[in-house]
């Protein structure tokens, strides 16, 4: 119908990145102001303000199960939330990041990086580097079974790894200039 259902407001600059959470009832908002922001979408109504960075969040994303989010910011922090009570759970690696978290393991992409680095996102533990672009990874994410990654790279290419194994099993290309999000 087109009908706009909700409007959200309450951040006090550009809002940069969103994501639903896996159920679809809960909309995450990061911004320029420093905040990320959980809302209701069945009341339309914000459920808590997620502070703890200070620069602009560049990416968020919910686990698999949407109890906890990641957000990555400029101030070259990743950090973990607990959805349920909006307290900051971890504090991961200081890099530069675009991030994506499924289940126990986090992306981080940074930037001007030709790789992506693979942490246990509840130790920081590295688990390993998916290296094969030859320009900046510029995106990153998870499947929804958690079980393949795919990057999107300034060298026009974007490639697909087994989670497990971390090889690539894909290499796509075709596009003349940067693949600068992947979902």
């Amino acid at each position: 119908t087109g009908k706009c259902f909700y409007t959200f407001r309450g951040h006090s600059a550009e809002i940069v990145c969103l994501s639903f959470n896996p159920q679809s009832t809960l909309l995450a908002t990061g911004s320029m102001d420093t905040t990320a922001k959980l809302w209701d979408l069945e009341k339309g109504e914000e459920v808590a303000t997620l502070n703890g960075h200070s620069a602009e969040i560049i990416a968020l994303s919910f686990n698999t199960t949407g109890d906890r989010m990641i957000t990555g910011s400029f101030d070259h922090t990743v950090a973990v939330w607990d959805v349920g009570t909006g307290r900051e759970q971890n504090l991961l690696i200081k890099m530069p990041t675009n991030n994506n978290a499924t289940g126990k393991y986090e992306l981080k992409g940074s930037m001007p990086c030709l790789c992506v680095q693979l942490w246990d996102a509840v130790t920081g533990t590295h688990i390993a580097t998916l290296a094969a672009h030859s320009k900046e990874v510029l995106d990153v994410c998870f499947d929804y079974t958690g079980q393949r990654i795919a990057t999107a790279s300034a060298d026009g290419s974007a490639r697909v790894y087994n989670a497990e194994t971390k090889q690539c099993i894909a290499k796509l290309e075709g596009h003349e200039d940067e693949i600068s999000k992947v979902s």
